[in-house]
This record gives C-alpha cells, structure tokens and sequence, in this order.
C-alpha cells in the first residue's frame, strides 16, 4: 500500500518503500555534493544551484557505480518532485493581487509570449521548446525542474533539463550584474527598473541582488513582481499536463494523469493563501523545498557527463539567450507604458 502510495505521488520508478536500503549510498552522496556547493555559495556568492550541478557532474564516475545509482535515481526524481511540490507555499494570491490588473496582465502576457516564442524556436522539438521558454519565463532553474517532472521521461530530456539549468543559471547572474547598470544609464526610474528586474531576471535570489545595486525599495518592488512570476508556474503546469495527456489519447497507456506532487502544490497554495498554515510552517516549507530542489539539483549533474552535455548543441544555447534578450527588451518597453511606473 505505502509503494502504491509514493508511485502515486512521485511517479515511477521509485522504491522508496520497497528498498530503501539500497537508496542510502546514493541520497548520501547528492546531499553531501548540495552541501558543498551550499559551502562554497555562501562563501564565494556564485548561484548554489549552478554550483551543486557542476561539482555533482565530477561525480558521474561514482553516480554510476551500482551500490549509488540507485539512490541517485531517487535522488533526481522523487525527490525532485517532493521539492516542486512545496513550492506551493510561495503562491501568493496578495502579490498578484497587489501589483494590479494592467501590471498582472503585463506580467502574464511577457510569460505567454516567452513561452509561445520558445516553442516557436524550437521548430517541431515542443518538448525542449516549454522546457526553455518556460524556464526563461518563469524562474529559471526551479521552473525548468517543475516543467521537466511534467514531461515524459527520456534521457534527452534528462540532458536538456541540466543544459537549461547551466544556462539560465548563469545567464541570470549576468543579468544580474548588467541590467541595473543598463537600465541606469538608458534613464529608467527606480520603480521602472524594479519591474525590468523583476519581469526579465530568472532567479529570484538575482532579482533581489540585482534591485539591492540601486535600493531596498527597488529590491522590494522587483521581488514582488518576481514572485507574481512564480505564482504562475501553476498554471503553467496545469496546461502542460492536459497538453502531454492528450498528446498520447491514441494509446491510453501512455495517458499521463495528473501527478500527485501537482495536487500537493496546489493543496498548500490553498493552505498558504487561506490561512490554514503559519509563517513559520510556510518558511519551513520552502526551506525544506530549496534543500530538495539542491539535492535533486546535484543527483541530476552526477547522472550526467560533460560529453552528454556538449551533445546538446550551441543552437540550443542561442535559444535560450535569444528569449533572454527579447524578454529583457519587452520588459523595457512594458515598464515605459504601464501607469505609475515613470
């Protein structure tokens, strides 16, 4: 019953119930990776997500020895999915509430048309299409993982996921460094470029340091559109699921249902928004959530080669820094026209 019960919630495979003896070598290893990078970006500043991809990629050797790749496995997946899951804490209906109709709306069609231009880019590949401009659109590296536990399982898509999480990652603390200066110089105001930042960052921990460069007001501003972003993955998952559903409505076994880790977000959104769960709760959960995303995060890079990785092609990479820049410029010229900004 309980192995029907975590099938259901985390999808399959995973044996978290029927031997989980075999998983401990390698859960161990991606937390102690997550906490090395952990270490080193509380130390050096770089993204700790960035960081737990790449030092986990030094050990792909290991990650494939049979005792660890097990719990790796489990590691990438359920508890990826676990992670995504408790992300519903950081739904809030006051942010999307309070930052206005013509600015939600702004906010949501900069979201649709990255996401539309993705899948346009892409050509017939609509998989690595979402999986991009949804990770452009929304927030980066914890919405590319939200996308990929939605879509059907692959080893390309595995290789597609890590790619796009490099990419954004690293994309966004350039942007981080660059847009507040940029925006500076071409004249903006403070609250016009707190609505850039926040429109056009992918990482909400660059948003808030890139606001942080002009003031704590500018950082307030930016975060809450971010987080007004963020409120959107659901919606975007939603979607997703009824699209790859349908896609396989020819052969009902390959019919996807709604996954439990969806139903679990939307349960503590509701929870979050109503009431039903304290600050404290709510803090811990998206504390929990960083660390499963972190792990997961690592267990994915130790899965994966760097000769894998560079199969992925430089087209894909201009992809993603193509609907950076054009997000980045649609948000600039959003911010000139939407009332109270100037």
């Amino acid at each position: 019953m309980l192995a029907q019960l975590n099938r259901a919630a985390f999808g399959w495979p995973s044996p978290l119930f029927s031997n989980t003896r075999c998983l401990y070598p390698g859960v161990a290893l991606a937390v102690v990776i997550g906490l090395a990078a952990l270490f080193l970006s509380e130390h050096y500043g770089a993204p700790v997500m960035l960081l737990a991809l790449l030092i986990g990629m030094v050990f792909n050797p290991l990650a494939e020895e049979a005792a660890v790749a097990p719990g790796i496995t489990f590691s990438s997946k359920a508890l990826l999915r676990a992670g995504v899951a408790l992300l519903g804490v950081r739904v809030s209906v006051s942010d999307i509430a309070s930052i206005g109709l013509a600015g939600f709306g702004t906010i949501a069609g900069l979201l649709g048309g990255t996401i539309l231009l993705g899948l346009l880019l892409s050509r017939r590949d609509w998989q690595s299409g979402v999986l991009t401009g949804g990770a452009v659109a929304i927030c980066g590296a914890s919405a590319a993982l939200a996308i990929s536990a939605c879509l059907p399982k692959s080893k390309a898509l595995e290789q597609e996921t890590l790619f796009t999480v490099v990419a954004v990652t690293a994309l966004s603390t350039l942007a981080m460094i660059v847009y507040p200066i940029a925006l500076v110089q071409v004249g903006f105001s403070k609250a016009q470029t707190a609505f850039v930042l926040g429109a056009s960052i992918h990482d909400v921990a660059q948003v808030v340091g890139a606001g942080l460069t002009i003031s704590e007001k500018t950082a307030e501003l930016a975060a809450l559109v971010k987080m007004v972003r963020v409120s959107l993955l659901p919606l975007v998952l939603c979607v997703l699921i009824l699209v790859v559903s349908a896609s396989g409505k020819q052969d009902r076994a390959r019919k996807i249902p709604v996954p439990g880790f969806l139903i679990v977000f939307f349960a503590l959104a509701l929870l979050a928004n109503t009431g039903w769960l304290t600050e404290r709760m709510a803090d811990f959960a998206a504390y929990t959530s960083k660390w499963l995303m972190i792990i997961a995060i690592s267990a994915l890079g130790a899965k994966t080669a760097l000769r894998s990785l560079a199969s992925v092609g430089s087209a894909k990479l201009a992809r993603i820094g193509g609907l950076t820049l054009v997000l980045l410029i649609a948000s600039a010229l959003s911010a000139c026209f939407l009332p109270g900004l100037s």
